[in-house]
């Protein structure tokens, strides 16, 4: 029986939103999609990590439904909705349509919301989310291929995406409150709820502003959050850190990193690895559309060069090379052919013995995790922030098994690629 049940709303804010619970001690495993049976291993939580945070809102609602109702059947006494740092959405949602939909499942009378991450720079102050020094409105999320972010007025955003006929409000919990600590914030949240309000963004700056709204929501049935809010959850179940549960096997085999994220992390990650003279193969899009096999050509170059050291692969572009790719191909075209390819080649990648693989993007990540096959991951180390090493087992890995690391595209420092191998060695 698990005391926490998740849903994240993609594979890589999975990833993250694990680390920090096996960081503070508990035993995580990550499930891809909603398992059709109970789980094969013990867990203090486990997160169930879809692909559903571009889909249309009725996919979203259907599929965050079937795996609320999973984890309420293996004894998840409480249910986090994890969304992205950046609140990335579309004007309709998904955001808003399924905290809904969770909150009617549950017969939640309240949900505090929160994307705050201090850690990797995202804060909430005044209701406003940062990025950095920078709004979100004024940060690159502005120009995100498939969510821009024009808006840093979350109370705004989040009120834009619920249904009218619910008549649900949005609220804020400021940062004084929550620096007050867990009794002022649960006092405002009655004041909120007698003023007909169900829902509320929670201000936060730092990781003491995230333990108070922890505590305060001990025992909530729901809340909607980026990973920060995680890092005081389980002492709230009586678990405290503890480095066995970020133990996993020792690591084999080849290593390769498979990157189609276009952020500006991304990119400076790619930049940096090719300065440092890592071996990289480039992805181009209109090549793959014109049916050139990019998949035979990217094996080929990298067979010889994986005892020499992890690979790259790579489709990671700049903003402006992106948009004319998507003007020419569309941009749902665009990117449905750039990650099935890149999901075939990490496929292949790992038939032909790479054992630890390193992907960046969510979209990404989603679809190398289904073109391996994966259906559970256990959680292992932190690399940076948000970004853990994971072990698992996929039908073309053998029983030696997998490890891999889904990194969300605006997540890591600079030198993140040759750094997530020395951390899986030590």
């Amino acid at each position: 029986m698990i005391h926490l049940g998740c849903i994240a709303d993609d594979f890589t804010g999975a990833t993250d939103l694990a680390n920090n619970l096996v960081r503070a001690g508990m035993r995580v495993v990550q499930t891809i999609g909603v398992p059709s049976g109970p789980l094969a291993e013990a867990a203090d939580a486990v997160v169930v990590a879809l692909k559903s945070r571009t889909i249309a809102p009725e996919a979203a609602v259907e599929q965050s439904l079937a795996a609320c109702r999973w984890l309420r059947a293996q004894g998840a006494s409480q249910i986090y909705f994890k969304v992205c740092s950046t609140f990335d959405s579309t004007a309709e949602g998904n955001i808003g349509p399924v905290t809904e939909a969770l909150m009617d499942e549950l017969l939640a009378p309240f949900c505090v919301v929160t994307p705050a991450f201090p850690e990797n720079g995202r804060t909430v102050f005044k209701g406003h989310l940062f990025v950095g020094d920078l709004l979100l409105s004024d940060s690159p999320m502005r120009l995100h291929p498939l969510t821009p972010m024009t808006d840093a007025n979350l109370v705004r955003v989040l009120q834009a995406q619920l249904g009218v006929q619910r008549g649900r409000k949005v609220g804020l919990i400021e940062r004084g409150t929550v620096a007050a600590g867990a009794s002022a914030i649960r006092e405002r949240i009655e004041v909120l709820k007698a003023q007909g309000t169900t829902l509320a963004i929670a201000d936060a700056v730092d990781n003491a502003d995230l333990w108070h709204l922890a505590e305060a929501l001990k025992g909530a049935l729901l809340m909607t959050a980026g990973s920060g809010l995680a890092i005081g959850l389980p002492a709230q179940f009586g678990i405290e850190p503890a480095t066995e549960a970020a133990r996993l096997p020792a690591p084999t085999g080849a290593q390769a990193i498979v990157s189609g994220s276009c952020s500006s992390a991304t990119q400076a990650q790619v930049a940096a690895f090719v300065r440092a003279g890592g071996e990289a193969f480039e992805v181009a899009p209109l090549r793959i559309a014109s049916g050139v096999d990019v998949v035979s050509e990217a094996l080929a170059w990298a067979l010889p060069r994986l005892a020499r050291g992890p690979v790259l692969v790579y489709a990671t572009a700049a903003p402006e090379a992106v948009r004319q790719v998507q003007q020419q191909l569309g941009v749902e075209r665009a990117g449905a052919i750039v990650e099935d390819t890149l999901g075939r080649i990490a496929r292949a990648f790992v038939e032909c013995g790479v054992a630890q693989l390193v992907v960046a993007g969510g979209e990404t990540s989603g679809a190398c995790v289904q073109a391996l096959g994966i259906t559970q991951m256990r959680i292992g180390p932190q690399i940076d922030p948000g970004v853990p090493w994971c072990h698992a087992v996929s039908p073309v890995s053998g029983s030696r098994g997998l490890h891999l690391a889904l990194k969300s595209g605006n997540f890591g420092a600079v030198d993140f690629f040759s750094r997530a191998f020395e951390t899986l060695r030590r």
